[in-house]
């Protein structure tokens, strides 16, 4: 079953997203991101400049057309079927991907804007209505350590 992550209270969606990206690019996984066209045209470019020290590949994939060397690399695509196989799924979106079922790690990224936060409810409550376990990250809780 896929495991569902909230990461809530992000300061900024798309500094997030990079930085997340980073993350998992770096632990190797094959990476997937499902959003609106304008929106990943903005993280297109942000994956480029966001940082001087790191470079993630990472590439705009049309509903199947992901390719083998592709998978190397993040994809951005507007739908799951898309993507072809990816272990990680970040959302995006303001829905519920149609497909994530067929993923093993889907992570919703929510700031404190009020209209992103209706949607991550209206998302968390079908996915909680799906059966899914939820798993909440607070961004703005201080680490215990």
């Amino acid at each position: 079953m896929t495991r569902i992550e909230f990461h809530f209270n992000a300061p900024d969606r798309l500094t997030y997203a990079c930085r997340l990206l980073r993350k998992v690019h770096a632990s190797g996984v094959r990476t997937g991101v499902v959003g609106t066209q304008p929106f990943l045209n903005h993280l297109d470019q942000a994956l480029w400049t966001f940082s001087a020290l790191d470079f993630i590949p990472h590439t705009l994939v049309e509903m199947g057309q992901a390719t083998e060397a592709q998978a190397r690399a993040v994809c951005l695509a507007e739908s799951v079927a898309a993507l072809g196989q990816v272990d990680v799924l970040v959302n995006l979106g303001d829905d519920v991907p149609e497909g994530f079922g067929a993923i093993p790690r889907l992570i919703e990224i929510v700031t404190a804007d009020d209209l992103d936060r209706a949607n991550a409810r209206v998302r968390w409550k079908r996915y909680t209505q799906l059966g899914y376990e939820l798993v909440r990250h607070d961004l703005a809780k201080p680490v215990e350590s």
